[in-house]
């Protein structure tokens, strides 16, 4: 049987200044001024016909991804914020993200977004060097980037995430390094720190530019993990490092297989029914001009995760964390027993990639080759 696991919030603001090349999110270059008023109604009506899936439990964490959710006006936010919580119950210890671009950064503004219960940033930096956002195609520079992490901090912002990348076209080890230590300079209690990968349908994609060899890679890997250490960060997740209580609240709730509703133009949910035994996931529509359409639905996909596939989801979710999930969690949220995963978790096992216990883990080798480890979990 299927319990209801805690709930998040996300919301898509899918405009930015412009596309950068090697993102394949939803994004659109904002032409002119933004439709904030028709945008904000647009959400609070898609969250309307949510509200049937909230089922009497309180929003612990809410994140406004992009895009650029810091292209709009704390005007904007403010009519918004006013809709939630006449709609919804916060919890007291609510967490609320919301992505930054460092080329967006006004003192006020972002003043502003902290009076309204925005609690924690996520800023784009990427690299803080000159050459390397150039390639990336970034619209700041590297005194924009400094800019922006000094007013974040004098807005109040002490819980603030950092973004950066490595194996950057012609990034060598030492400008990796020389990029974590710039951002751990600031004292971020978050860090994102993650390999460039080409992806599909992207600039990128169509014309690749020339990455470091894998020796290179794996050095600047090693090198940048020791040096996290010694700052006392956890590296909580593949490519998340925290000071010690201040993982991601959101994020936690997607890899231990909580839900969210997803609102805004291509946003992306995931729902329980505990009633009916049964768990969807959603997809709203991606273009700002149909999501705006009023003669446009908003949901344009409600997939149902087959019974079969329910405790492979989860499990693929979850040995992303480095502490994996406890037994009873995934038994609370899948209704299963282990048994369901037992032939994946025994070859995991026999491969020494696995841990099982109270809790269900990668080992150290799970953790070096955790691609490995989860396409164990993959259904055919």
């Amino acid at each position: 049987m299927l319990h209801l696991p805690p709930l998040s919030l996300y919301i898509h603001v899918p405009w930015c200044i412009r596309k950068c090349p090697y993102c394949d999110f939803n994004s659109h270059q904002a032409d002119g001024d933004l439709p904030e008023r028709e945008y904000i109604r647009a959400l609070l009506a898609d969250l309307d016909e949510d509200l049937r899936w909230v089922q009497g439990r309180e929003i612990h964490s809410i994140f406004f991804g992009g895009g650029t959710p810091s292209l709009l006006s704390a005007r904007a936010y403010e009519a918004l914020f006013k809709g939630l919580k006449q709609r919804l119950t916060f919890a007291k210890d609510i967490e609320i993200t919301l992505e930054a671009n460092p080329g967006t950064f006004e003192a006020e503004k972002f003043a502003a977004y902290r009076k309204l219960g925005i609690n924690r940033l996520s800023i784009g930096i990427q690299s803080f060097q000159p050459e390397h956002l150039q390639k990336l195609g970034r619209v700041h520079d590297r005194e924009q980037a400094l800019r922006a992490i000094k007013l974040a901090k004098k807005a109040g912002f002490d819980n603030f995430n950092l973004d950066l990348m490595h194996g950057l076209p012609g990034q060598t080890v030492e400008q990796a390094l020389d990029d974590l230590q710039q951002a751990l300079a600031f004292k971020p209690t978050h860090l994102s720190w993650y390999q460039l990968t080409i992806e599909p349908n992207t600039e990128f994609y169509k014309r690749p530019p020339q990455l470091p060899e894998d020796d290179a890679l794996w050095d600047i890997q090693e090198a940048g993990l020791v040096l996290l250490a010694e700052h006392g960060f956890d590296h909580y997740e593949i490519s998340a490092h925290c000071q010690p209580g201040k993982a991601s609240k959101h994020n936690l709730n997607y890899w231990q297989f909580g839900d969210y509703l997803g609102i805004g133009a291509g946003a992306h949910g995931k729902i329980t029914l505990a009633d009916a035994n049964v768990i969807y996931r959603t997809q709203k529509t991606r273009l700002p001009r149909d999501y705006l359409n009023p003669d446009k639905t908003f949901l344009t996909g409600k997939q149902t995760i087959e019974p079969e596939d329910i405790g492979l989801e989860c499990l693929m979710n979850g040995l992303r964390l480095r502490e994996g999930m406890l037994v009873e969690d995934f038994e609370y949220r899948t209704g299963l027993t282990l048994d369901a995963v037992a032939e994946p978790v025994a070859k995991a096992q026999q491969l020494g990639l696995l841990n099982v216990d109270k809790r269900i883990y990668p080992t150290e080798k799970g953790q070096q080759y955790l691609n490995e480890l989860l396409a164990l979990f993959l259904t055919e």
